[in-house]
C-alpha cells in the first residue's frame, strides 16, 4: 500500500533529512506534498525523482493525506495536529509540542508504545534517541536506578541558520572581525554554551527537562535522570556522557556483548589512541555508536559510557521514519 505523505516545514533542515531519508528509504508513497509557510512558499525541492513546489500549509486538504511528518519549525504545530488528525491523518511530531500525551517511540527500543494505532507518535528529543539506544540492551543486566548525562549537542539542531552563524563567526575570528550573537546568547565559535531552550524555575532549561522525560518513557521505568545539555561547536553529530547505575553488579564484557548486539548500535572502543568515535565520523550514519564504555570507580554497580550519532539520521529523522514504518507494519496507516 502506498500513502499520501505531507512534510510540514519541509523546506528547514530537519524537513529536508525527512524529505531525503523516505526517499532512500523507499517509503512506499502515492503523492508527496512539502508544505511550509512564509516566505518558502513556492520554493523547489525533490523527493527523490520527484520536483515539488512547496506549498502553504494553511491551505493544505488534510482529507487527501494520510500521513504527516512535522518537523521543528512547523507553525502553531497543536492546531495543526488536531486538523490532521481529525481528518483521519497520521501524524508524527518532530516538534515535541503537539500532543504531551502521544506516545515517545524509538523502534528498536519500544515499539509496543504503537500499540493501539495512536493518531499522534512523538519523535523523542536526540539526547533521549541516543541514551535509550545505548542503555536498552543493558536493562537485560540490571534494572536502572539513575542516570547522570552530559549532552554535547550540535548547532544543526538549532536549524540552518544556528550553522550559518557558527560557519560566519568562525571565519571572522581569522580575520579580527568579531560579530554579535544572533541564534545564540553567547559567541558559538571556539565556545561552549551550556543554554538549550528557555529556563525553567528549577534551573533546568527545557532541552533538559524533555530528555529526563523522555527517557524514563521510552525504557519503561521511573528511575531518575539529570542532564546537562550544552551547544557545542560542532555542525553535524551529537555526543553523550554517560553515568548509569543499576541496581546490581554489572559485569563489563557481559555490557559489551548487549551492546554488539543490539540492533542500531555500534560498538566501536579499543583502548588505544582514535580507539573511539567522534561526532565528525558519525555525519551521514545510520548508528548509534557506542565508546568508552567502563565500570564507575567512584559509584557502586554503574557503568560510564559514550555515545555519538548523526542528530539529523537516528537522532531526528531516521527516527521519525522509522516510526512510520513501524505503523505501515502493524497495518496503522491509511483510511
Amino acid at each position: 500500500m502506498s500513502y499520501r505523505i505531507a512534510v510540514a516545514a519541509a523546506p528547514g533542515q530537519m524537513g529536508r533529512e525527512i524529505v531525503k531519508t523516505l526517499a532512500e528509504r523507499d517509503f512506499p508513497t502515492a503523492s508527496f506534498a512539502a508544505l511550509a509557510s512564509g516566505r518558502a512558499v513556492g520554493g523547489a525541492m525533490s523527493h527523490g525523482e520527484r520536483n515539488l513546489v512547496v506549498e502553504a500549509v494553511e491551505r493544505h486538504d488534510w482529507a487527501g493525506t494520510d500521513l504527516l511528518f512535522m518537523a521543528p519549525g512547523t507553525p502553531a504545530p497543536v492546531l495543526l495536529a488536531r486538523r490532521a488528525v481529525a481528518a483521519g491523518c497520521t501524524v508524527v511530531d518532530a516538534t515535541g509540542m503537539s500532543d504531551p500525551d502521544a506516545p515517545v517511540v524509538v523502534p528498536e527500543v519500544n515499539p509496543g508504545a504503537l500499540a493501539g494505532n495512536p493518531r499522534i507518535v512523538a519523535n523523542p528529543v536526540s539526547g533521549a534517541i541516543l541514551m535509550a539506544m545505548a542503555l536498552h540492551p543493558l536493562q537485560a543486566l540490571g534494572g536502572l536506578l539513575r542516570v547522570v548525562a552530559t549532552s554535547l549537542q550540535p548547532v544543526s539542531g538549532a536549524g540552518r541558520d544556528a550553522m550559518d552563524e557558527l560557519f560566519s563567526q568562525t571565519r571572522g575570528v581569522f580575520v579580527n572581525d568579531t560579530a554579535s550573537p544572533e541564534q545564540f546568547t553567547k559567541p558559538i565559535a571556539f565556545n561552549l554554551i551550556p543554554h538549550i531552550g528557555a529556563f525553567g524555575e528549577d534551573g533546568r532549561t527545557e532541552e533538559e527537562e524533555a530528555i529526563a522525560e523522555d527517557l524514563p518513557r521510552l525504557l519503561g521505568g521511573d528511575f531518575p535522570v539529570t542532564a546537562t545539555c550544552v551547544r557545542v561547536p560542532v555542525f553535524i553529530g551529537q555526543s553523550v556522557a554517560v553515568q548509569v547505575v543499576f541496581d546490581r553488579p554489572i559485569d563489563e564484557a557481559e555490557a559489551r556483548e548487549a551492546i554488539r548486539g543490539a540492533p542500531g548500535l555500534t560498538l566501536l572502543d579499543r583502548r588505544d589512541d582514535g580507539g573511539y568515535v567522534t561526532p565528525l565520523e558519525t555525519v551521514g550514519e545510520d548508528p548509534v555508536f557506542v565508546s568508552r564504555l567502563r565500570l564507575d570507580a567512584a559509584v557502586p554497580n554503574a557503568l560510564l559510557l559514550w555515545c555519538a550519532a548523526d542528530n539529523m539520521r537516528k537522532g531526528g529523522a531516521l527516527n521519525a521514519v522509522q516510526i512510520a514504518e513501524e505503523l505501515d507494519r502493524r497495518g496503522a496507516l491509511g483510511r
